[in-house]
C-alpha cells in the first residue's frame, strides 16, 4: 500500500505543496539519498491547520467509542504492515532492523490500542453542592500540533496523536526532517482505518515549520519531543497566544549502582541505558555512578557484555547498534569523546569511527566507555545523544544523591540495589520524572512520562494525557430560587 513513501498529507490526501525548499532525505547507514522531500510553506501549513479546524467541528462530536474503533483499526494495519514499516523506519533513522521489528512498530500499535481501550474513561465529575447540581466535563481543545523527533519516528507520532484523537481533537503533525517517512504513512493508515479527512494531517519541514505551527492562532495546543533549546523556542512561540504545551526534552540522567547490586543485571541495565538505539534516547542513563569499591568488578562484567555488541549495517540480523542519524551528529559525538579525554577522562573502550562492511559510508561509531570522569566535565554535563557512557565513582548514598541531582535536567534516573528500602529512599530523593529500580528505559503506557527542571513540561501517556488534551469546564445548575442582594 506504500507506493508513495513520504510528503505532505492534508485533508485526507497527498498534498503537493507550494514550497520551493527541497530536503534530500539520506539513509544514515549509507548516506545515499532515499528521496527528496518538499517542505511545507507557510501557506501549506495554513492549509493543514484550516483542514484540521474544519474537521474538528464534526470529529469532536463523535463518541469516544467510535474514535476508539478507528484507532484499533489503525493499530491492526500497523501490525499487518509491520515488516514494511520497520524497513522504512530503519532506512530513515539508521537503527537496527531487529530493533524496529521487535519494538518500534509494536510500540506504535500498542499506543493506539492503549488509548482506544481507555477512551470510555474520559469523564468529568459531579460536585456535591447544596440546592444545586454542579459538575465538570472534559472537552477537546481543538487543533493540536505535534512535533516529533528522529529516534522513534513512528512511536512518537502515535504518542502525540493517539490521546489527542481519542479526546476529540484534530492533529497537524510535523516529523523530524531527518525521518519524514513513517508519519506520512501513519496518516495514510489512519485514512484507511476510517479517520475522517482533515483529522490527522502531516506537514514536512525544519525548525521554521515547527515555530510557525507553535505560534499559529488556530492551533490550540503544541506537543514537542526534542532538545531543550528547541523546547524553549517552541514555548516562546506558543506563549504569543497562551496555548498549552507539552515538552518532552533532553536529559543527562543518572544511573546509580550500589555495592550490593546484582552486577550482571546492573551492567545489562547500564548497557541498555547507554547503547540501545545507538544511545540516541533522551532518557538514557549516561552518568553511571558506581560505588567505589565495586568499580573493578563493574569493569570486568562490562568488558564481558561489551563483547556482544555488533556495530554494522542495520539490515544485518546480528547488528544491535546501527548508524547515528547524520554525519554532522557523528562528528558532534566524536568531539564529545575527544574533549572528555582532553579534560582528563580515559577512553576505556571504543570511541572510534567505524566503516562496517556493506555500510562503509555510514555514520558509525564504536560505543565509548569513559572512566576517570568527574562531575564538571562537559561530557558529564551535556547531553551527547550518542553511545557514550561516562563512569563516575561515589562513596556514600547521600553523596551520590546530591551529585545525581546536580544538573539542569531531570528526565529520568535508575537505581540498582538489592536493598529495597534504599531503592525507594533514593528514588524518592532523585529529581527526575521517572526513576527505575533494577531496570532501565522501561516505559509502560500506563505510566506518565515527563521531565522535571529543564527536561520538560507536562506528561505524555497514561491518563495524564487526557488532561493534556482536554479542558475542564465547570457547570452549575441552580435547583432553587436565586438569592439576591437587591
Amino acid at each position: 500500500m506504500f507506493d508513495e513513501a513520504s510528503g505532505l498529507y492534508i485533508n485526507g490526501r497527498v498534498y503537493a505543496g507550494q514550497s520551493e525548499v527541497v530536503w534530500e532525505n539520506l539513509n544514515p547507514a549509507t548516506n545515499r539519498p532515499l528521496g527528496q522531500i518538499v517542505w511545507a510553506s507557510c501557506e501549506d501549513i495554513d492549509q493543514a491547520v484550516s483542514a484540521a479546524k474544519q474537521a474538528f467541528r464534526s470529529w469532536s462530536q463523535v463518541g469516544s467509542l467510535e474514535r476508539a474503533r478507528v484507532l484499533n483499526k489503525a493499530a491492526a494495519l500497523l501490525r499487518k504492515y509491520k515488516e514494511e514499516l520497520a524497513l522504512l523506519e530503519v532506512q530513515d533513522c539508521g537503527k537496527p532492523l531487529s530493533e524496529a521489528l521487535s519494538f518500534d512498530i509494536d510500540s506504535a500499535a500498542g499506543t493506539l490500542e492503549y488509548f482506544a481501550a481507555v477512551a470510555a474513561s474520559i469523564e468529568g465529575a459531579t460536585i456535591p453542592v447544596q440546592g444545586a447540581l454542579a459538575y465538570t466535563r472534559l472537552e477537546p481543545l481543538g487543533v493540536c500540533a505535534g512535533i516529533g523527533a528522529w529516534n522513534y519516528p513512528l512511536q512518537i507520532a502515535c504518542w502525540k496523536s493517539a490521546p489527542a484523537l481519542v479526546c476529540g481533537n484534530t492533529v497537524v503533525f510535523k516529523p523530524s526532517e531527518h525521518t519524514p517517512t513513517t508519519a506520512f504513512l501513519l496518516a495514510r493508515i489512519f485514512t484507511r482505518a476510517g479517520l475522517p479527512d482533515g483529522v490527522f494531517n502531516v506537514i514536512q519541514g525544519g525548525a521554521e515549520a515547527g515555530g510557525y505551527l507553535a505560534e499559529h492562532p488556530d492551533v490550540a495546543k503544541v506537543s514537542l519531543t526534542g532538545s531543550v533549546t528547541t523546547g524553549k523556542k517552541i514555548l516562546q512561540a506558543a506563549a504569543r497566544t497562551l496555548k498549552p504545551v507539552t515538552l518532552e526534552l533532553g536529559g543527562k540522567s543518572p544511573l546509580i549502582i550500589f555495592d550490593d547490586a546484582d552486577m550482571h543485571e546492573a551492567v545489562k541495565g547500564a548497557m541498555m541505558a547507554n547503547f540501545y538505539t545507538q544511545g540516541e534516547v533522551c532518557s538514557n542513563g549516561t552518568r553511571v555512578f558506581i560505588q567505589k569499591k565495586i568499580m573493578p568488578e563493574f569493569l570486568i562484567e562490562l568488558e564481558k557484555q561489551l563483547s556482544s555488541i555488533r556495530v554494522g549495517s542495520p539490515l544485518e540480523p546480528d547488528t544491535n547498534i546501527g548508524a547515528l542519524i547524520s554525519a554532522e551528529h557523528l562528528a558532534k559525538v566524536q568531539a564529545h569523546v575527544e574533549q572528555a579525554c582532553k579534560q582528563g577522562a580515559t577512553c576505556w573502550h571504543g570511541g572510534e569511527v567505524l566503516c562496517p562492511a556493506g555500510a562503509e559510508n555510514g555514520n558509525f561509531i564504536e560505543p565509548a566507555v569513559l572512566t576517570d570522569c568527574h562531575d564538571d566535565m562537559d561530557v558529564v554535563q551535556s547531553e551527547v545523544f550518542g553511545p557514550v557512557m561516562s563512569v563516575l565513582t561515589f562513596e556514600s548514598e547521600q553523596e551520590v544523591i546530591g551529585r545525581a541531582n546536580k544538573t539542569d535536567y531531570g528526565l529520568a534516573a535508575g537505581v540498582f540495589t538489592c536493598d529495597i528500602k534504599r531503592a525507594h529512599r533514593v528514588a524518592h530523593q532523585i529529581e527526575a520524572g521517572t526513576c527505575w529500580i533494577n531496570n532501565y528505559n522501561i516505559t509502560p503506557l500506563g505510566l506518565p512520562f515527563g521531565g522535571f527542571k529543564q527536561s520538560g513540561l507536562g506528561y505524555e501517556n497514561a491518563r495524564a494525557a487526557f488532561h493534556a488534551h482536554t479542558r475542564s469546564k465547570s457547570i452549575y445548575v441552580e435547583l432553587q430560587q436565586v438569592e439576591s442582594a437587591f
